[in-house]
């Protein structure tokens, strides 16, 4: 059964498709501890543990993100630990997800880091197929220190694996400009459902001729947060197939379906053009996680005519709030890498209770933490001139808190390889009922060929 699953898993990161910001990666390794060559990297599972020298290895994808905190981390800990070296290794997320299915499958650790970053969305399958890989690091996270929606993917019979780092949590980007031309304002904005939604779109539209979001064929992210501001995903609680009578994927699909009839969507293929269409004003909006803000703010020109709200919910979906989650990833130790106790030290001491660390990397790199207490943070609290003067990361933290748990179960790439083309079978007339209705069957083959 572990052979599928990692076979599946390793087809589905080589067909990557999520626009979210934690699901990129250069493509390429390199080291970047101070004075050490890029082949220290390699040599993490044999590196001494004696007091006379320690060495660490992590690995994360995202040079101006992931990377760039866990070398701040680094910097952090060798202040009061200068006989630790760390190794801090930048690699594309398909080649970390790889080499993770290669070894794992295997039982050979050779060439494995300490600490490794790993996807949100990922997570169940290595815990569920190799139990015991990774450490439990329940001494390490306190679970009241965290958001629990972020805990749930990582918590396994009771014991928690990982030290949750960065929130997806979702939001509506709009350009204040473009609403104030169509006889919208800001308060218009806030409580919003997706009826609202369009509605302001469409006036949009009538008066600026531009469309309101982007889309991507490929790309499911707004399908996955629809039905997350509802409690639900492609699995239930149980791991089973909730797809022909998940009444949140059937309005999600509606709505998705009704924007693009409407003329309110731009369709785009890829992350570059997104983010262009969107600073190149072609659009009037973005609805995507909270760490889109960046791509935003690429233009400069653009300062001060956005603002940022909560998610749309879903009004005539029970359960369905003004909060939902696009990406996000954590980090885990991998247990029988030498250095495990080193590996926990660093965790404990920096991403999971160095509030001051937290608070730099808002700043430093737009981080929105699920750490609770950094929304105390000065940088959290400090107004945004590009966002209208929003103080957003302190909405952003106030959003996270209300992020609906769900299970993501063990193979959300796989599961979406299928529900693509339900999409478009949707677009193209089919009716959702009998869209979903063929998808539960070919949805339930993934599953059971994944084990």
């Amino acid at each position: 059964m572990k052979g599928k699953r990692v076979l599946a898993a390793v087809l589905s990161a080589a067909a990557m498709f999520s626009l979210t910001a934690c699901g990129g990666g250069n493509g390429s390794v390199s080291s970047t501890a101070s004075g050490s060559s890029a082949a220290a990297s390699t040599t993490a599972a044999s590196a001494s543990s004696s007091s006379e020298k320690k060495t660490l290895t992590i690995w994360a994808w995202d040079d101006t993100f992931n990377v760039k905190a866990a070398n701040e981390a680094k910097a952090v800990y060798q202040k009061d630990n200068p006989d630790v070296t760390v190794n801090v290794v930048s690699m594309a997320q398909n080649d970390i997800v790889a080499k993770l299915n290669t070894a794992f499958e295997s039982g050979s650790m050779d060439g494995m880091p300490n600490i490794v970053l790993i996807e949100d969305y990922r997570i169940q399958n290595y815990l569920k197929s190799y139990p015991g890989v990774l450490s439990d690091l329940s001494d390490v996270t306190k679970a009241d220190k965290f958001m629990s929606y972020k805990l749930k993917t990582m918590t396994e019979d009771g014991k928690v694996y990982g030290v949750p780092f960065d929130s997806g949590v979702a939001c509506t980007f709009y350009r204040t400009d473009l609403l104030k031309q169509a006889g919208y304002n800001d308060s218009d904005m806030q409580n919003l459902t997706w009826d609202k939604f369009i509605e302001i779109g469409k006036a949009v539209k009538a008066k600026t001729g531009k469309p309101m979001i982007t889309t991507d064929p490929s790309d499911l992210g707004l399908i996955r947060m629809m039905m997350q501001s509802a409690g639900k995903w492609y699995v239930d609680a149980n791991g089973k197939a909730d797809i022909q009578n998940n009444a949140a994927l059937k309005k999600a699909l509606s709505i998705y379906k009704e924007l693009h009839d409407d003329g309110l969507t731009l369709t785009v293929s890829g992350w570059d053009p997104a983010v262009a269409a969107m600073n190149q004003s072609k659009v009037a909006a973005a609805v995507n996680g909270c760490w889109y803000a960046s791509s935003i703010k690429k233009a400069a020109d653009q300062s001060g005519k956005w603002a940022v709200a909560e998610f749309p919910r879903m009004a005539d979906v029970s359960g369905s709030v003004n909060a939902s989650n696009c990406g996000g990833a954590s980090w885990y130790v991998i247990d029988k890498v030498p250095g495990k106790d080193t590996a926990k030290d660093f965790l404990s001491k920096t991403f999971a209770s160095d509030t001051d660390l937290l608070g730099s990397l808002c700043k430093d790199i737009s981080l929105v933490s699920t750490y609770k207490d950094t929304v105390s943070n000065k940088n959290v609290n400090t107004p945004d001139t590009f966002f209208s003067n929003q103080t957003i990361y302190k909405d952003f933290a106030n959003w996270t808190d209300k992020i609906p748990a769900v299970n993501y179960g063990t193979s959300t790439y796989d599961i979406e390889s299928k529900i693509t083309e339900t999409v478009q079978s949707v677009l193209k007339g089919t009716s959702v009922d009998d869209a979903l209705k063929n998808a539960q069957t070919e949805v339930e083959g993934v599953i059971s060929a994944a084990g």
